[in-house]
């Protein structure tokens, strides 16, 4: 009996410390959508310089919302100084995204910015959500 209640102590602790885990990982951003593409339970954070390249570190669902329209989703992303950097989703799903972006020039990224969008061709001009802008200071 004393053994099982141990192991039941346990796992409870081990339970509530990946929960909370889990709930530490970055700041909750906005979702965002435009026609045919969402980017959901989207988070992130900004590394310590001595973390990852001091990046800016991201993560969310990529979702194709319009399965029948033939087109793509993809997500960007820069940090100052940069140009856009494309991450391509699937089509007709939904994919999760975990990335980092920084500058290699720097100790730190304090400055990023990241949209979803739908690659509808070379015909017609891609449509993107809103660009979010993260700062260090947010």
């Amino acid at each position: 009996m004393k053994k099982a209640l141990v192991g039941l102590a346990a796992a409870g602790v081990l339970l509530t410390a990946t929960g909370t885990a889990v709930a530490a990982w970055g700041a909750p951003m906005k979702d965002m959508k435009s026609g045919g593409v969402l980017f959901l339970n989207g988070r992130y954070k900004f590394n310590p310089a001595d973390t990852n390249h001091g990046a800016f570190e991201w993560q969310g669902d990529l979702k194709d919302d319009d399965q029948h329209d033939g087109h793509n989703v993809y997500m960007q992303a820069r940090v100052e100084g940069h140009g856009w950097v494309r991450y391509n989703g699937k089509q007709n799903r939904t994919v999760s995204m975990h990335h980092s972006n920084w500058d290699g020039a720097q100790r730190y990224t304090d400055t990023a910015y990241l949209r979803a969008c739908r690659d509808r061709g070379s015909l017609r001009p891609d449509n993107c959500s809103v660009t979010q802008n993260f700062g260090q200071d947010d």
